[in-house]
């Protein structure tokens, strides 16, 4: 049971940290060159946005931990508050601490990370120079 747990958990954080990619529009050029080879050119568009500088996502390990922070600053003062309820505000504390800290980090793995401006940017020129027609990304 706990390999299946594992599984499934692994699974989701692969799922989260999946990058978007640019979508074309399928012009002349498109169907001229096809799929694979468009791809290729995405592939290439974006490797030269990374080594020019331009980072593809904005997310950071900084707002990993301010999600963890706030998460436990909520989860204390809930379980503060609980904890009192039923006679044991610091135990509620502990818990909800722990609890809010769990949900903040997993709140951070799993919201896609946004998308660098410079990045995006970056990738859909490279493309139109290539004659492609980005028309968003997914």
């Amino acid at each position: 049971m706990k390999r299946y747990i594992a599984l499934i958990f692994i699974t989701l954080i692969v799922l989260g940290c999946a990058s978007s990619k640019p979508i074309l529009y399928p012009n002349q050029h498109y169907e001229a060159v096809g799929e694979t080879t468009a791809d290729d050119d995405i592939s290439a568009c974006e490797n030269a946005a990374e080594a020019a500088g331009a980072e593809a996502s904005s997310s950071s390990a900084g707002q990993a931990a301010k999600n963890t922070a706030i998460g436990a600053g909520l989860g204390a003062a809930t379980g503060a508050v609980g904890g009192a309820i039923v006679g044991s505000a610091g135990t509620g504390s502990l818990i909800g601490a722990a609890s809010g800290a769990t949900a903040g980090i997993l709140r951070w793995i799993f919201t896609p990370a946004k998308r660098s401006p410079a990045y995006t940017n970056y990738v859909n020129r490279c493309l139109t120079e290539k004659d492609y027609d980005v028309i968003g990304w997914n």
